[in-house]
């Protein structure tokens, strides 16, 4: 099969020779397609694979990782093992899936048994800490970032417990957007912004939030951040209480989620003066919580300003270089609780995407989720290299590669 494959990469002995990220990684015509290595697994046929910036830092070392590339996806299931029980066989074989991308170390091929106690929950650590056992096994493996071959290819494995059904509704270029989508719903199942509707008052309460980043997931974090203030307070004194802000840099990318209950601003607004220097008393200290989706080692310095004293910072950027010159003393000083936000549920992605009617009261009055308006363009696999070139452009929003047509 065809899979492009990140390698291990040797240091250039002539430090003036600037080396390209992407001749860390080579399309290969000839990769073994997977063997099924027990019943708890599935062969999965991709159809589509999203590009996210993610695979863009590993490229150049993010997590040191090596191996097939990728893990936004939509794929159908065409081989189970020759073990695997006749019930298990017709829920799944013939399926379009989408799937969560860790894998614990009860179902990573490393071990025949949960061994950490977090997998299996042993621990009883979920009923503290929400969704633990999905993202936290100490043993895990991560699609197509940390040893576990991904998505850019034609065929992949995951464990059956870790796939979804894809809904007939829902077509393929729409479904690869379900991973996104569901780490910008992580935010909520953290239970990391908090909205109120006072029904006696018709007031709203609760946190005044603002997210930094127009990139990809920046924009879906505004969508889910945006329909939970509508959700609770849509009927809201706007004045009294206002909607969550995205601070980004593009117009036209803010312009993407004017009607996702969301105020938009360019970020140049944050500042007092020309040079951005000097954080404006409009916005130093004003949020309760702020979410960092910059996809910028910098971004945490601006989070850090706009958030009060004993607020939230969560943190949803990663990225391969460090933040130059970081000074932990406002943490220190404010008390600010930081707080990482990775990986959520997939389900409640694909649901979102499914009740979707273009009909307003039909969803309560919230408007549509309309992924495709994120879609740039499209490659197949044989044309990766370009694909993941065209991604990088700050102009871009979403790239997919297409393995098979259906």
């Amino acid at each position: 099969m065809k899979a492009f494959v990140i390698h291990p990469t040797q240091p250039s002995k002539d430090d003036s020779i600037k080396s390209n990220p992407l001749d860390n990684g080579k399309l290969i015509t000839n990769f073994p397609i997977p063997t099924i290595p027990s019943p708890s697994y599935a062969l999965i046929k991709i159809l589509r694979a999203g590009i996210c910036n993610t695979d863009l830092e590993i490229l150049q070392g993010y997590m040191g990782f090596t191996g097939i590339l990728g893990h936004e996806f939509v794929g159908r299931v065409v081989a189970l093992h020759e073990d695997v029980a006749e019930d298990i066989e017709g829920e799944w074989l013939g399926k379009r899936v989408c799937g969560d991308i860790n894998l614990g170390c009860c179902n990573n091929n490393t071990n025949t048994d949960a061994t950490c106690g977090i997998c299996d929950d042993s621990l009883g650590y979920n009923q503290r800490h929400p969704k633990m056992s999905r993202n936290h096994c100490p043993n895990r493996t991560v699609l197509g970032i940390l040893n576990q071959d991904g998505t850019f290819c034609e065929y992949t494995l995951l464990p059956i417990q870790n796939l979804h059904q894809v809904p007939d509704t829902i077509p393929d270029e729409i479904a690869v957007f379900s991973e996104p989508l569901a780490a910008a719903c992580r935010v909520v199942e953290q239970g990391l912004v908090k909205f109120r509707h006072d029904n006696a008052g018709g007031r709203g309460s609760g946190d005044r939030v603002a997210i930094l980043g127009d990139g990809k997931l920046g924009l879906c974090v505004a969508e889910i951040v945006g329909r939970e203030y509508l959700r609770c307070c849509r009927d809201c004194d706007e004045k009294a209480f206002p909607p969550p802000i995205l601070f980004g840099r593009h117009e036209r990318k803010l312009d993407l989620v004017k009607d996702s209950g969301v105020q938009t601003q360019l970020v140049s607004t944050c500042y007092s003066d020309d040079k951005q220097e000097k954080i404006s008393p409009d916005h130093m200290n004003q949020y309760d919580v702020v979410i960092d989706a910059t996809g910028n080692p910098n971004g945490l310095s601006l989070a850090m300003s706009l958030c009060r004293p004993m607020g939230t910072l969560v943190l949803k950027s990663t990225c391969a270089a460090g933040v130059k010159g970081f000074h932990s003393a406002p943490i220190v000083i404010d008390e600010l609780m930081v707080v990482g936000s990775r990986c959520g549920p997939i389900d409640v992605a694909l649901d979102l995407l499914e009740n979707n009617s273009t009909d307003e009261s039909e969803n309560g009055g919230i408007p549509p989720l309309r992924m495709e308006k994120y879609m740039t363009k499209t490659f197949p696999l044989s044309q990766v290299r370009e694909a993941l070139e065209f991604a990088a452009l700050k102009s871009t929003m979403k790239v997919q590669l297409v393995m098979t047509e259906e």
